[in-house]
């Protein structure tokens, strides 16, 4: 059974940091590339993509909003997936959500697996 499980949320200042991490498990982990969704309170119908990483790294996408400001990285011999947010801003404000395998930019597509999420506030 596959399990994405994430960690790392809380409450933070604007201007402040978190660093999110997923581990995963029940799944070939060097198999798929990963990303981070969130989904912001009062639009549960809409979950953003905020990011993108390849099977092994070489490749990072992200959301013009979190540009310059997120990293995506991943650990495959840790078999987990982490997320830096520097310099956040109240807008950030949202459940994350780990997510592994068929992971498509601008697609109505849900991704193959998806975490529980992390609550991440944000105040101003």
């Amino acid at each position: 059974q596959v399990h994405l499980v994430e960690s790392g949320g809380g409450s933070v200042q604007a201007g402040g940091s978190l660093k999110l991490s997923c581990a995963a498990s029940g799944y070939n982990f060097n198999n798929c590339g990963m990303g981070w969704y969130r989904q912001a309170p009062g639009k549960e119908r809409e979950r953003e993509l905020v990011s993108t990483i390849s099977t092994f790294g070489g490749t990072e996408t992200y959301a013009d909003s979190v540009k310059g400001r997120f990293t995506i990285s991943r650990d495959n011999a840790k078999r987990t997936l982490y997320l830096e947010m520097d310099s956040l801003k109240f807008e950030d404000t949202a459940v994350y959500y780990c997510a592994a395998c068929n992971i498509y930019w601008a697609s109505s597509r849900e991704p193959l697996y998806l975490g529980q999420g992390t609550q991440v506030t944000v105040s101003s």
